[in-house]
């Protein structure tokens, strides 16, 4: 049995095969609609805006407690 001998690519040659393929599985992607992008969108500001504000009160706690405190004693 003798080996196949598969031709080498060149460059070109693998950068267009790539493109290809990329467009090919960029047609296959579903993509949200405007209603779903508006509604992640607010869930990711209001995610923000509450763990900015567990860390700001976390910051008045602790500060508080380890540069108020000592000094009273």
């Amino acid at each position: 049995m003798a080996a196949e001998v598969v031709p080498q690519q060149g460059a070109v040659q693998k950068t267009v095969a790539f493109y290809h393929d990329v467009v090919a599985e960029m047609k296959r992607v579903t993509w949200p609609d405007v209603p779903q992008v508006r509604q992640l969108s607010v869930g990711v500001v209001l995610l923000s805006l509450f763990i900015g504000g567990v860390i700001a009160l976390m910051d008045v706690v602790l500060q508080q407690l380890l540069v108020k405190l000592p000094t009273a004693f």
